[in-house]
């Protein structure tokens, strides 16, 4: 069974595809098919937008939509860059400008103070109405410096609670057992097993 992965993001593709872990059920990403176009982002919360894109992919392809969407909250500027984390340093913006504009933002404030989350909501609309929606949160601090080559994003920057390590410095595999799209895609790996009957009964993906 295909789900649409409502994203044009292929480090997400790779990282949920991973994640997921549902037995036959595979991940396509919304850039393979003709037509699609990413939904403006126009909810107030990371569930209202990961909403608006599920819906959005269900609606254009008839198939069964998984979507997320992420945030960073960084104490010390009350919360930003938040839902606008990818957006951060404006349109277009490539990981590097976000990471140095939320550097330059934090220039001079002391580690104590750099306490930050990623938040992330992961949703699934189903050709059959229902709508799955999970969370996951991980706890950390905004280094002074990136660290580390792996991952993307903000992983360079965000230093895990409790370990000395950015999600950056971490193995695939280390990341995927431990961040907040991994609690979040587990969550809603479990909702989605429970759901999977049905749909399979009703005519699997129902695709167009």
């Amino acid at each position: 069974m295909d789900f649409i992965l409502a994203t044009f993001n292929r480090d997400k593709l790779r990282e949920l595809s991973a994640l997921l872990g549902l037995p036959g059920v595979s991940l396509r990403a919304l850039a393979d098919v003709p037509g699609a176009s990413a939904p403006e982002e126009t909810g107030a919360t990371l569930c209202e937008n990961a909403l608006l894109k599920a819906r959005a992919a269900l609606a254009l392809t008839g198939a069964p939509a998984i979507a997320d969407d992420t945030g960073l909250e960084v104490d010390a500027l009350d919360g930003r860059p938040g839902i606008h984390a990818a957006r951060y340093a404006g349109p277009g913006a490539t990981y590097a400008d976000n990471r140095a504009k939320l550097l330059a933002e934090l220039d001079g404030v002391g580690p104590e103070r750099r306490t930050a989350r990623f938040r992330c909501a992961c949703v699934a609309c189903l050709p059959d109405g229902r709508e799955l929606v999970a969370e996951g949160v991980l706890e950390g601090r905004i280094t002074a410096a990136p660290r580390g080559a792996n991952g993307f994003g903000y992983d360079a920057l965000f230093e895990i609670r409790g370990t000395d390590r950015t999600m950056a410095e971490l193995t695939d595999a280390g990341k995927n057992a431990l961040s907040h799209r991994a609690r979040a895609v587990h969550a809603l790996a479990a909702r989605l097993a429970q759901a999977l009957p049905a749909l399979r009964a009703d005519g699997g993906a129902g695709s167009r």
